[in-house]
């Protein structure tokens, strides 16, 4: 089977420019894959580099060394090393990206930053709108909230939103930093079940989850980010 995702050798150190220059390595000869269809989640302590890895996945930091290479459009683009419009090309058509806090232009109604994905990949305004709807009601946000923005909501309701947002597009990867952290027991189902439906469909997810409960429900494979530690 041909991987979605194809990470080897893959480092990544911080250099603070405010405090002299001081480089803080985080992680070191990451090297892993994910094939459709599998969910395989990083575990480790806070500060290991989970997120950072996700992120380098994404393309927000840039690889220090190493490949992290995606299949996009068939062919396999190596976001370690792609340029800028590149990247955003793969972020508008292979890669989804839920994270732990929702980031949406201010008073933009909670419909339309769900459907925002939709739309900017040519799906009828009227229609993405629709499976948003659809989509919100399945998280338990309730109808008369659809057309207020979601600053306004709890960060329960905030993150429900953020999942609603991450999930509606059928991208064939899909990136999970901390989904289910805000939420309830009967909305984290929810979640795993959004998250089983996602492998039927042959998509390829990364995530990070710190209830050990979510974590053995939906991984495949977990991966101990601890290996990957670098050294200070």
């Amino acid at each position: 089977m041909s991987p979605m995702i194809e990470i080897s050798n893959a480092s990544k150190t911080f250099t603070m420019h405010l405090q002299n220059g001081v480089r803080l390595p985080i992680v070191s000869g990451v090297s892993m894959q994910v094939n459709a269809g599998e969910c395989v989640v990083l575990s480790g302590p806070s500060g290991a580099g989970k997120s950072s890895i996700l992120k380098m996945i994404f393309g927000n930091y840039r690889c220090d060394q190493g490949h992290i290479l995606v299949r996009h459009n068939e062919a396999m683009v190596d976001v370690a090393t792609a340029k800028p419009r590149d990247i955003l090309r793969v972020r508008r058509q292979t890669i989804g990206y839920v994270s732990q806090f929702l980031r949406a232009v201010p008073r933009v109604a909670t419909l339309d930053v769900v459907a925002e994905p939709l739309i900017a990949n040519g799906i009828a305004r009227d229609d993405a709108r629709s499976q948003a709807g659809t989509l919100l009601s399945r998280l338990n946000i309730p109808e008369r909230l659809w057309t207020l923005p979601p600053s306004t909501f709890s960060g329960g309701e905030q993150q429900r939103v953020n999942i609603a947002r991450g999930f509606i597009s059928d991208m064939p990867i899909l990136l999970l930093d901390e989904p289910t952290a805000s939420l309830d027991g009967v909305n984290r189902k929810i979640v795993v079940d959004l998250v089983a439906e996602k492998k039927m469909r042959g998509v390829a997810m990364v995530a990070i989850v710190h209830d050990d409960g979510v974590r053995h429900l939906i991984a495949d494979r977990i991966v101990d980010v601890m290996s990957f530690a670098a050294a200070a």
